[in-house]
């Protein structure tokens, strides 16, 4: 082609995006790659090797915090977790426009595939997000671009859309043939890459949502540590699973934007710290002073834990409750 044109190409280190990246590449066509990022995602790492394999340069762009509305209140529906699919994808398309001005370029190519994924791939769902974010012309789905209306950059001649595919549905064999094709050494598996898919983290996200108090992001990055209790329609407990995630607990509550108000460390005896998210009620830190002994193997005759709270420090002797006992987790996740 005489004028070589410019793409942004949405890059989460899958086996999707990384093809439509070559196969911009094999017609000529200069990509930078845009990997999206949330406090829900990860897979950080396998995107910037699959960017280093591929010779682009992937610039990183993180949420605001307009994106946990759609968590809370998502306008298309959840899948079967927690999951706003069709409402992520047009904010993650609003962000790439922006970049696509940005940058100069002249499109915006995504691995999407007609009938992948329940959620967000049907072929309703794929035209419902390119016509919200904005982007019904400008957006290029190499990978089913046969199966789909010619795109501005198909119709310019900016793309040879002869040389684009057709694949559609859930199987990966056509892909991975693709991609041996294309000489791929390492073929990433299959991953969402995105914790609100899992059911059982689904199930704290929920239980956060319905809490009264409306959840800011602190309260979000807080799901993805420890052992989550609801004590009351207000108040939960968290406990640390390992050293490590009990550092991490004491690290967050000590954090400017924390909504806890207590944190609870056992001062003569191995167990979890546990951390308080409301109203510090004397019987709500006796409850989970009494969740910190059930998880401890070894329990001192007189078990005593260290409460920190903003009015101070004061050490009290954990009981032993049957309400502990019985009360079930949100979710270990």
């Amino acid at each position: 082609m005489s004028n070589p044109r410019r793409c942004v190409a949405l890059l989460s280190g899958g086996l999707d995006s990384m093809l439509v990246i070559r196969i911009m590449q094999e017609q000529g066509v200069e990509v930078e790659a845009l990997n999206f990022k949330t406090i829900f995602t990860c897979c950080q790492d396998q995107s910037s090797q699959a960017a280093r394999d591929l010779g682009v340069r992937m610039t990183v762009v993180g949420q605001e915090d307009d994106y946990l509305d759609l968590v809370r209140k998502p306008t298309f529906g959840y899948g079967k977790g927690a999951n706003p699919c069709v409402d992520c994808r047009i904010y993650m398309f609003d962000r790439a426009k922006v970049f696509m001005d940005q940058v100069g370029a002249d499109f915006i190519v995504s691995g999407e595939v007609v009938g992948q994924r329940p959620m967000s791939q049907k072929r309703k769902d794929l035209n419902v997000i390119s016509y919200h974010s904005d982007l019904e012309d400008l957006l290029l789905r190499p990978l089913s671009a046969k199966l789909l209306p010619k795109t501005l950059p198909e119709r310019e001649g900016w793309v040879d859309r002869e040389k684009l595919y057709a694949f559609e549905g859930r199987s990966r064999k056509g892909l991975i043939k693709l991609a041996k094709q294309f000489g791929f050494e390492d073929i990433p598996t299959p991953s969402t890459g995105c914790a609100l898919t899992e059911p059982r983290f689904s199930q704290k996200v929920f239980d956060l949502i319905e809490m009264p108090t409306l959840a800011q992001r602190w309260d979000f990055e807080l799901l993805k540590h420890g052992r989550h209790f609801r004590y009351n329609p207000e108040t939960k407990v968290i406990l640390g699973r390992d050293l490590e995630e009990n550092y991490r607990l004491v690290a967050l509550h000590e954090a400017p934007d924390a909504t806890s108000t207590a944190i609870l460390c056992p001062e003569n005896y191995y167990g979890p710290h546990a951390m308080l998210v409301g109203p510090p009620h004397a019987d709500a830190l006796e409850f989970a002073a009494a969740l910190t002994l059930r998880y401890t193997r070894d329990v001192p005759a007189t078990p005593r834990v260290r409460i920190d709270t903003a009015e101070g420090s004061s050490v009290v002797v954990a009981k032993a409750r049957e309400d502990a006992d019985q009360i079930q987790t949100v979710a270990t996740m």
